[in-house]
């Protein structure tokens, strides 16, 4: 069911302990220190394997997260605006990861540019919570997503690389 790359990157990523939401207040704080830990995990991981393809940001409450993520394609960068609102019933539904400078490009994508993660992710999540978290949503949902539907958009030129100027890296 899941190849051994999946399953390695899966087992590095320490599982959240908190079942608790944007509503539980003090384990809310609790479960937002275990998301941290997870994601920087993660991207250590993802950087010594030089697999480094995101970067997330949220505001103070923990609920609103916003960044950039990358897919190289034929050795160019295509980058994007990453968002998503922890849902009030968090961890029970999983976070819907918009990519709004995609929105209307793809099929598997729902208005605002959210990504459709129904088929695959959704189930894997539901039997896995209160243990996966934000990390495991980039790993098992944004990050397949990307792989499978960039090289697709990009070759029906839907998709155009843009060049970075000077002053923006």
């Amino acid at each position: 069911m899941v190849d051994e790359g999946t399953r390695k990157t899966l087992s590095s990523i320490p599982l959240m302990k908190t079942k608790a939401g944007p509503r539980d207040k003090e384990l809310w704080t609790t479960r937002l220190k275990e998301e941290y830990q997870a994601l920087i995990k993660y991207v250590q991981n993802n950087k010594e394997a030089d697999n480094d393809w995101f970067r997330l940001e949220s505001d103070k409450t923990g609920t609103r997260w916003f960044g950039k993520c990358w897919y190289v394609h034929n050795l160019l960068k295509y980058e994007f605006d990453l968002e998503f609102d922890i849902p009030v019933t968090y961890p029970t539904t999983a976070p819907e990861l918009a990519l709004p400078g995609l929105d209307g490009k793809t099929a598997k994508m729902y208005r605002g540019g959210k990504i459709c993660l129904t088929d695959h992710f959704k189930p894997l999540w539901a039997r896995n919570v209160p243990r996966f978290g934000i990390a495991h949503a980039m790993a098992l949902g944004l990050g397949p997503w990307l792989a499978v539907e960039v090289p697709e958009l990009i070759e029906r030129g839907v998709v155009k690389y843009q060049e970075k100027s000077e002053e923006a890296k």
